[in-house]
């Protein structure tokens, strides 16, 4: 797949109107040959991420929330691995769920070597707001109270599934070292859930939800792919059981949070 110019070296003259930021070329690897991302070195007003969605999507650069955590780890701290990183759209969603639910589900499920349940289906029903509407939302209340620290950033992605991607981001290592593939799972997130990437973290990572699942089927169903996609989400923060999670985390629910230890 042919990579389209990388707009951060002339962000200076792109004529968008942005606060002091910084450029990020760190990597685990040493400099990188161009900038992987811009983010502003100060929080920014709650509704910051709207704005930079409209002005830098014409750019090739989309919007994310960057997330320092209780520890002020900027990106310049996170190990950003591009040259490890492959192309999301070389990868097959399902097969990468597959493996991963193959690897982990008997030993963190007990699952008595359950096979792989497939793909959930799409939800029935879906809002009527927008889903990049919807992702500003989301945004503003994460910059308002959940993490009021948190920078806006631009990224030259095509498409939001692939902002960890397009950065090396290496938050799920521990489980998987080429976040293409989990950005695999991303798209076909964003093919049937509306999903956007709305914020990023050291090991974090916050999407929106366009088309949430409405009925318990739906929920339980989902909840497989995402235990498959991130088992410590499950595993280490309650409810702790994929019945629970489906139930509390997924019905209805405009938003989705993924914590990797």
């Amino acid at each position: 797949m042919a990579t389209l110019p990388n707009p951060l070296p002339s962000l200076a003259t792109s004529g968008l109107d942005l606060p002091p930021g910084t450029l990020v070329d760190t990597t685990s690897d040493g400099p990188w040959h161009e900038p992987l991302l811009w983010y502003a070195d100060a929080p920014g007003n709650p509704t910051a991420w709207a704005g930079l969605r409209a002005a830098g999507r014409p750019l090739g650069l989309l919007p994310v929330l960057i997330d320092g955590g209780d520890r002020g780890q900027w990106p310049e701290e996170w190990d950003l691995a591009p040259a490890r990183t492959s192309y999301a759209g070389d990868h097959d969603a399902e097969d990468v769920l597959r493996e991963f639910w193959e690897e982990y589900a008997d030993d963190e499920l007990g699952a008595g070597g359950a096979p792989w349940p497939g793909l959930g289906p799409t939800p029935s029903r879906s809002t009527s707001e927008d889903p990049d509407e919807l992702a500003a939302e989301v945004a503003r209340q994460l910059a308002a109270s959940e993490i009021p620290g948190a920078r806006p950033a631009l990224v030259p992605a095509r498409r939001s599934a692939d902002i960890p991607a397009a950065i090396g981001w290496s938050g799920p290592v521990n489980q998987e070292n080429d976040v293409a593939r989990l950005c695999a799972v991303l798209r076909s997130w964003e093919d049937r859930f509306d999903i956007r990437v709305v914020a990023l973290g050291f090991d974090t990572l916050t999407v929106s939800v366009g088309r949430p699942p409405t009925t318990a089927a739906e929920a339980r169903a989902l909840a497989d792919e995402h235990f498959a996609f991130c088992p410590d989400t499950i595993q280490q923060s309650p409810p702790y059981d994929l019945d629970g999670y489906a139930e509390k985390v997924l019905l209805n629910q405009g938003a989705w949070w993924f914590w990797w230890d």
